[in-house]
């Protein structure tokens, strides 16, 4: 792993946690009329502190979209799964929460588990698969999951709804880091007119709008502890099912790598969900207006 794409990937890392928590601070508060719906996107844009949050966020895409240009996805999306780091950091200063015994041990559970992961596995480039059916295949999978995800959030909005939709993004997410790094070969090798002759950067716009709009949703709707882990421990999961399935990443596959690598995601996901349930992370209890608001009719 070089420094170059260590140093892309923390920064757009450090860009996406801030965002969340600037984002999820605004999106709380805006109208519940626009659920799901991308009116929500046009109320929140008239937020200051929304749009600082989605400039950091546009911020880290454009510095994960390089690192993920320069490395294969399978060593940027674990890279990438510390944002929670970064957004637990904000959380901690604005609320004076310590750390205590589980942010100690969701901060060592994730970055333990992301060392494994990487040592372990070595990821490395190689030849992209060319069937095109393996490539829909698993992007089918991954979008024809979200959108059950999000069928299901609409009818259990104050339970397990935003922690689904959260996982719907966290999918589409995924999907769009791997086609933004199809993107970036499309680009290197014919330029422009290569890249828009190309299905992928519309995808990648499409998935982008989509998933900040279930994002938003989520946020919308519940406290950050329920989402942002959700969404964290999604993401990186998605994209190396596509770096591995269709990219051509490859990783180290004799028993004990593989015995590491599963261990080593295991702990990013548990050291996810404990930052996530963090008393630092905000709560953003709904008031009892907003909670009638939400019921189904």
């Amino acid at each position: 792993m070089s420094v170059l794409i260590l140093v892309l990937a923390v920064s757009a890392a450090c860009c996406l946690g801030f965002g969340f928590v600037l984002q999820q601070s605004a999106a709380q508060r805006a109208p519940l009329g626009d659920f799901l719906s991308p009116r929500l996107l046009l109320d929140l844009m008239k937020v200051p502190s929304w749009l600082g949050g989605i400039g950091l966020m546009a911020l880290g895409m454009a510095l994960g979209a390089v690192a993920l240009g320069q490395g294969e996805i399978s060593l940027v999306e674990p890279l990438l799964a510390t944002n929670l780091l970064f957004a637990m950091a904000l959380s901690r200063q604005r609320s004076r929460q310590p750390l205590g015994r589980q942010g100690w041990s969701g901060l060592a559970l994730l970055a333990g588990g992301v060392t494994a992961f990487i040592v372990a596995g070595r990821p490395r480039g190689g030849t992209a698969v060319p069937d095109p059916l393996r490539h829909w295949l698993i992007i089918g999978t991954m979008t024809g999951l979200a959108l059950v995800l999000t069928t299901c959030a609409k009818r259990s909005r104050l339970s397990i709804g935003p922690m689904l939709l959260a996982v719907a993004a966290g999918l589409l997410y995924g999907v769009q880091d791997a086609l933004t790094r199809i993107s970036g070969q499309r680009f290197s090798e014919g330029g422009l007119p290569e890249l828009l002759t190309g299905w992928q950067p519309y995808a990648v716009l499409a998935l982008g709008v989509t998933g900040l709009v279930l994002v938003q949703s989520a946020f919308e709707t519940a406290s950050l502890r329920m989402s942002l882990p959700a969404l964290t421990a999604a993401q990186p999961l998605a994209g190396i099912a596509c770096g591995v399935g269709f990219l051509g990443d490859r990783l180290r596959t004799d028993t004990g790598a593989l015995t590491w690598e599963a261990v080593g995601l295991a702990a990013i996901v548990t050291g996810i969900v404990l930052l996530g349930l963090h008393p630092a992370m905000p709560s953003g209890s709904a008031k009892p207006e907003r909670v009638r608001a939400l019921q189904p009719s």
